[in-house]
């Protein structure tokens, strides 16, 4: 009798030292940048298309798009990036077809048995962030197992958002306060951001700095809305498969010369009156 996905046995974590992901063939190196986005979110889109424009199924846009996120994990531990998000299935993309839901769901079951040995080798945390409902159980197994794998590792976080949507996030939060309050857990008036965050999928996912989205569409398809409510957004019209380390580096350098408030304003031309007058005053004296 063989052995099911669902009877394998979960890995054990490994204590051994990460080990750094191989460099890109073309020898490119990540730029020195004086800020950074700890937290990078990517919608990798554009995986059916670009299999169409070259004559081929969608499904085989699927199978491209593994590299490529292999190789933008692999830029981001390289440019010293502390976390990614990875929007690998929504809640909406059961509406597909029958077949493409079958490949991408059997697709990533297989993707993470294979992938990640290499990521627990370069030091990668996976995270699972989504829905339990519809998920294939073995898919579920499988991010489990890369979670137990992993979970002492501290290079980079990876969350996988597998059956996830940011509205059905905030839901299911609102309703696990609702019950919290209901039982006397919880004080309604006592509610706060900080309270809310502590029921999302991954409380200790920390708010995402830049936002990518690639295929050339630009919204945000209902991800990450609570955690990205500040992010920077980056649109690429590169389609996922043909995005790289190196498009992730054009990014992160986008980022850095982006000026962040988080509602706060600076009045450049007070500013510059000030310095006139502070000129003037140091003559006067003089």
């Amino acid at each position: 009798m063989h052995a099911t996905i669902e009877d394998m046995p979960i890995p054990s974590a490994s204590q051994c030292p990460p080990s750094a992901p191989p460099p890109h063939p073309s020898g490119a190196r990540p730029p020195r940048l004086s800020r950074l986005p700890q937290h990078v979110a990517v919608v990798m889109d554009g995986n059916g298309r670009w299999a169409n424009a070259q004559g081929l199924p969608r499904i085989e846009g699927h199978r491209a798009g593994e590299a490529t996120l292999m190789d933008v994990v692999a830029g981001a531990i390289e440019a010293g990036v502390k976390e990614l998000s990875a929007y690998a299935f929504s809640t909406e993309n059961w509406k597909r077809s029958p077949a493409e839901v079958r490949f991408i769901m059997g697709f990533s079951r297989q993707v993470l048995r294979a992938q990640r040995e290499d990521l627990n080798a370069w030091g990668v945390r996976v995270r699972w962030v989504g829905r339990v409902p519809k998920l294939w159980k073995s898919v579920l197994n499988e991010l489990r197992a890369a979670e137990e794998l992993t979970k002492n590792n501290t290079v980079l976080t990876l969350n996988m958002c597998i059956n996830y949507g940011g509205r059905a996030e905030i839901v299911d939060a609102v309703r696990a306060m609702s019950a919290d309050v209901a039982q006397g857990k919880l004080s309604a008036t006592a509610i706060t951001e900080r309270t809310v965050n502590r029921y999302l999928y991954s409380p200790h996912m920390s708010d995402v700095d830049l936002f990518i989205r690639t295929g050339g569409e630009q919204r945000t398809s209902n991800f990450l809305m609570w955690e990205s409510a500040y992010a920077e957004l980056f649109f690429s019209d590169l389609a996922w498969p043909d995005f790289d380390r190196r498009a992730l580096w054009h990014a992160l350098e986008v980022y850095a010369g982006r000026e962040r408030r988080f509602g706060d304003a600076i009045d450049k031309v007070s500013r510059a009156e000030d310095g006139c007058v502070s000129e003037q005053n140091r003559e006067d004296k003089e």
